[in-house]
């Protein structure tokens, strides 16, 4: 069995995968400074809760975007599992796609693994989303190539920025209200969040459209994708977990004979 670690700059996320398919899958917050030790504890727990067990882990693929914990994983990875050669991406493997990027190093692990999963499931050209810490848009070819994207703050990044500048405002809960036109302040709040951010990632993803021209498959990611994506026009499939079937095609890819 593999398992796939994705680390973002707020959650860490694992998939166990048997084949190709998700048994089951975690996510946890992350902490720069953890080591190899607690996340064997935190991992033991995870893995007997789903009635899984050390032993039957057999390779271990990481993305990571917080450099301080790849090294963690990778002794993780040799000591607790017993692998010896952990995959990482970014780190000069070959991930089966070509990459326009400048500097190619400068592409987040993440994001490469989104491209790989989106290219290899709904074919290309296709565009990503993946709602995190950051609100990322990556275009694919037709032929797999990743053609780069856009950047724009995430959605609970904006809200935090928001509650902590202003003396009135608080943290609501991210849900659909019932109209755009909030009769409470937190209904306001929710109408800028949802339709606010889903009209964002319309204006990109039309402008992306109309530069790669034909038809552009959209797909979304990322923990508040079900909630955004539901309203947006643009966004054609929810896969929450595709930067984790990223890793498991690009593992897969890596040990290919």
């Amino acid at each position: 069995m593999l398992l796939a670690i994705d680390v973002g700059n707020t959650n860490t996320t694992f998939a166990v995968f048997e084949d190709a398919r998700i048994i089951a899958n975690w996510r946890i917050e992350t902490a720069a400074r953890r080591t190899e030790d607690e996340y064997s504890v935190i991992l033991d727990a995870l893995l007997a809760r789903d009635g899984l067990n050390c032993r039957q882990i057999d390779g271990v693929i990481v993305s990571s975007v917080v450099p301080t914990t790849i090294d963690p994983l990778v002794r993780m990875a040799r000591d607790f599992f017993g692998v010896k050669s952990t995959v990482v991406v970014g780190r000069g493997e070959d991930v089966g796609i070509g990459v326009r990027y400048q500097p190619r190093t400068d592409v987040g692990a993440d994001r490469i693994a989104n491209a790989v999963a989106a290219h290899n499931i709904y074919g290309g050209p296709v565009i990503v989303v993946d709602f995190g810490t950051a609100t990322t848009f990556d275009a694919i070819a037709e032929d797999g190539t990743y053609l780069g994207g856009a950047i724009a703050p995430g959605v609970e990044t904006s809200v935090e920025a928001l509650v902590a500048k202003t003396a009135q405002l608080r943290r609501v809960e991210y849900s659909k209200p019932d109209s755009v036109i909030g009769t409470s302040t937190v209904e306001s709040l929710q109408s800028g969040i949802v339709f606010g951010f889903a009209g964002q990632v319309d204006g990109i993803v039309e402008r992306m459209k109309e530069e790669i021209g034909g038809s552009v498959k959209v797909v979304a990611t990322g923990g508040l994708a079900e909630i955004v994506g539901a309203e947006s026009r643009t966004i054609e499939e929810i896969d929450p977990l595709l930067t984790l079937k990223g890793l498991q095609i690009i593992y897969s890819r890596s040990i290919a004979p």
